[in-house]
């Protein structure tokens, strides 16, 4: 902890200024911009995250520890890749207050970046432990730590030496007490394991709310999130809807009011992928309940289509934070 605690920013001698803040880039940008009469690379801007050209477990392969597959809900490497990459350089500090196997913190540190991660349950941090030494192990340069604890509380979690420090937070909320999970053969058809966030005895998790006790809770850690961020800082959320009772559970647009009244300004909403592209078409990657989740609405007359994205909502902070609450 101490090592990410005792990092320190300034602005004023950092390479680059703050030119690089809030600017999208993607790796094969075209050239645009003249210097003394040469040309000089000028990224174009995206709002499609091409991150799923390889699957899931391909990305993490050799990456992560193995028992990185257990965790329910877990970001695509490439996606908190992008994010690192497109709005921090080497040096910078990132942030994830909901850092589960700690994806957002591996990626940071393998880019030469600082992370800090929180995690609410001790069997992911200790995972996302595992990982960040697994890293080490691999040559990433960067420094990072996980504190075991509630995000709605960030301001008492971390040191208040981190207030105005941070860079940029990647991080995604739960969906939910359960989610797809793994699937194996059962005795009486397909079963279901390592699908919920924890075994149901704590509900502090913030999974075990409803929608509104979801936004409410993740509001909290937006506002914690704000007063760390340096002023122009961003913060990058992945969310999808989700289905409960065959209705339409639209998580994205609670997060992005939840941002402005954390006193965030949203700046973009952009798309990564969860399926490939091939040949100019999308090739989807269903887990086995998508699928079935889909051929049953169809059979049952609802034209249902599989998800192929994450909602990626983009914050910056303003040089101001409004008072909470």
């Amino acid at each position: 902890m101490r090592a990410v605690a005792e990092h320190t920013f300034n602005e004023a001698n950092r390479p680059g200024g703050d030119t690089h803040r809030g600017r999208h880039r993607a790796y094969d940008g075209r050239h645009r911009a003249t210097t003394g009469g040469h040309h000089v690379a000028e990224p174009e801007v995206l709002s499609v995250w091409a991150t799923a050209q390889k699957t899931g477990p391909v990305q993490r392969r050799g990456r992560y520890v193995a028992e990185s597959v257990k965790h329910p809900a877990r970001m695509l490497p490439a996606i908190a890749a992008h994010a690192v990459h497109a709005y921090t350089q080497p040096g910078d500090l990132i942030l994830d207050p909901m850092c589960g196997i700690g994806t957002t913190l591996v990626e940071a540190i393998h880019a030469g970046r600082d992370a800090i991660g929180v995690e609410y349950e001790p069997r992911w941090s200790n995972i996302a432990d595992a990982n960040i030494t697994h890293a080490h192990a691999q040559g990433a340069t960067g420094r990072a730590s996980v504190v075991r604890g509630d995000a709605t509380r960030l301001q008492s979690l971390l040191p208040a030496a981190l207030a105005g420090q941070v860079a940029l937070v990647v991080t995604s909320p739960p969906y939910g007490p359960t989610v797809h999970g793994l699937v194996r053969p059962g005795a009486d058809g397909v079963e279901k394991f390592d699908n919920a966030y924890n075994d149901g005895t704590d509900r502090g998790n913030l999974a075990y709310r409803d929608l509104t006790g979801l936004a409410d809770g993740f509001e909290q850690i937006l506002h914690g999130c704000a007063v760390l961020l340096r002023p122009g800082g961003t913060v990058v959320v992945t969310a999808r809807p989700w289905r409960k009772n065959g209705q339409l559970v639209d998580l994205p647009s609670a997060v992005i009011a939840a941002g402005i009244r954390a006193g965030l300004v949203p700046t973009e909403r952009c798309v990564a992928l969860l399926a490939a592209v091939r040949g100019g078409q999308l090739v989807a990657r269903p887990s086995f309940f998508q699928l079935q989740a889909v051929r049953k609405a169809r059979t049952a007359g609802t034209p249902l289509h599989l998800i192929t994205h994450e909602d990626v909502l983009i914050f910056r902070r303003p040089h101001e934070i409004p008072e909470f609450g």
